[in-house]
């Protein structure tokens, strides 16, 4: 790995847990390979292009990494009714990672709702720049996942391929198509993914309790969430 900068934010309010203070430490690197950010994984970082991430959070320690044990997993009756919903009527495409006009709106659509609906931080307007920076350069090759409709887009995710799993980054969906379910779907298309791979976990990033957006990632279980320096706690329970 070859950093460019460390930075560390001042506390500012925290977009999951909104009557807390949160702190972000970003390390901003020229290099990195699939092994050397898998490790960084497993010890709780997360990144966005070239930008790695931690939070280092004063007296609060929520965002906790999970991950999904694929070979033990089975859904749900609500994954089901997900997977149902969607397969053999959405298409996936997986691909190297572009910008388009179609994804930014997409991307716009998605969060305008969300900020609308369920009190996110109003992001404004995404620039093919600020795109390109946070979704397609990348220090090394990443999976799109587009999800279309006949030929109309309608989600999209982001997916690193690591030695040591599936690493989910981001997904956002056209919130006309909410009914679908398709951020369920997307995890369900990531896991049986990981199963083909033979990977023994899939990894869904932050999952914070108390924060609704991020909750449901607790629904896929067997999960392990990590609780200390690359110690790994199972959550099978519930």
């Amino acid at each position: 790995m070859v950093s460019l900068q460390t930075v560390t934010t001042a506390p500012h309010p925290c977009s999951y847990l909104p009557d807390r203070a949160a702190r972000l430490r970003y390390v901003f690197v020229e290099s990195l390979t699939v092994e050397e950010y898998g490790e960084l994984m497993l010890a709780g970082w997360r990144r966005f292009g070239r930008a790695l991430f931690k939070p280092v959070c004063a007296g609060c320690d929520e965002c906790r990494p999970i991950r999904v044990v694929v070979s033990e997993f089975r859904p749900n009756s609500s994954q089901k009714r997900a997977w149902k919903a969607n397969d053999g009527e959405v298409t996936l495409r997986v691909g190297p990672p572009s910008v388009t006009a179609e994804k930014l709106a997409l991307y716009d659509k998605y969060h305008h709702f969300q900020h609308d609906h369920q009190g996110w931080p109003d992001r404004g307007t995404k620039d093919p720049g600020s795109y390109d920076e946070a979704f397609v350069d990348q220090p090394f090759p990443v999976q799109e996942w587009c999800y279309f409709v006949g030929d109309r887009l309608v989600g999209v995710g982001y997916v690193d391929a690591l030695p040591v799993g599936l690493s989910a980054i981001y997904f956002f969906y056209d919130p006309e198509e909410r009914g679908r379910s398709l951020g369920t779907f997307n995890v369900l298309k990531i896991l049986a993914a990981a199963a083909g791979r033979g990977d023994r976990y899939a990894y869904l990033g932050y999952h914070v309790e108390g924060c609704r957006s991020l909750e449901y990632k607790a629904n896929f279980r067997p999960f392990e969430r990590l609780v200390s320096e690359k110690n790994w706690l199972s959550g099978r329970q519930g």
